[in-house]
């Protein structure tokens, strides 16, 4: 096992996943930056925090925690995490989403929520320690769920305030203390459309690192009640038919995959 801390080798191939703030560092041409450490052009990295973090394609992954937008890296830019997620390179974006996870992880953690000494890094494993008070931190993960519900031959979309222009989605919304994922689902349809839903499936789940979320994936079918539209969250919705979708998430997203169930398009 690596340890996550572990200096990676000057001629070992690996993908590099340089996060700056909430934005990832991509290639001119939009990818991750790949090849041994010592045929990049990369800054001097003793004085960044390098962390192993995984494989990708049989590679070593390392996060690099750069400064605010740091420009000693070159032959690329900073862009935001969706830029993966556009190239339809789900593992990239799932290696990706890692590293951002895992800087947002460090950065809130510097010091003990408990008694407010400086934590340090666990050198075998991905946590934050205190020897003041022995408290230990590891990243956190938020439960989420999102469901694509049907009437029919319709289906419910709508668009979210940080939408982009014209994209519409199913509804999705955070698991709160106390609750079940069925729960959840129900309270936030009812909060956000006003209805009730019936038949509520399970499908599949997936890490949504925006920026630590877990979506958990369901279909369901309208059982009641007017649709109204929370304007506090959602700037319109409706219901569409099958065959005449407005513009919706791009593949190998959960909410795509979940609208191509609930409308037949997949059995997978």
């Amino acid at each position: 096992m690596v340890k996550p801390y572990s200096r990676p080798a000057a001629d070992e191939p690996a993908w590099w996943c340089i996060i700056s703030s909430d934005q990832i560092f991509l290639t001119d041409d939009n990818d991750l930056p790949f090849g041994c450490l010592q045929d990049l052009p990369f800054p001097d990295l003793t004085e960044y925090k390098v962390i192993f973090i995984g494989e990708l394609r049989e590679r070593a992954c390392y996060l690099i925690m750069a400064d605010y937008l740091d420009d000693s890296f070159v032959g690329g830019s900073f862009n935001s995490l969706r830029t993966l997620l556009d190239a339809h390179d789900l593992e990239k974006f799932a290696i990706a989403g890692r590293a951002r996870q895992f800087s947002d992880f460090v950065n809130t953690h510097r010091f003990c929520g408990r008694c407010g000494s400086r934590m340090q890094a666990v050198d075998w494993e991905l946590a934050m320690h205190c020897q003041q008070c022995q408290h230990r931190c590891y990243p956190r993960v938020s439960p989420c769920i999102i469901v694509a519900i049907t009437k029919g031959d319709k289906l419910l979309l709508a668009q979210g305030k940080r939408h982009k222009q014209g994209m519409y989605s199913i509804l999705a919304g955070f698991v709160e203390a106390g609750e079940s994922l069925e729960q959840a689902l129900q309270r936030e349809v009812h909060e956000e459309a006003g209805i009730e839903v019936k038949n509520i499936t399970y499908h599949l789940s997936q890490p949504w690192p925006f920026p630590h979320s877990l979506m958990m994936g369901y279909t369901a079918e309208w059982a009641g009640g007017e649709l109204h539209i929370d304007p506090h969250e959602l700037v319109t919705g409706d219901w569409f038919e099958f065959d005449n979708l407005p513009p919706i998430p791009p593949a190998g997203t959960i909410a795509r995959t979940l609208i191509e169930k609930a409308i037949g398009k997949t059995s997978q």
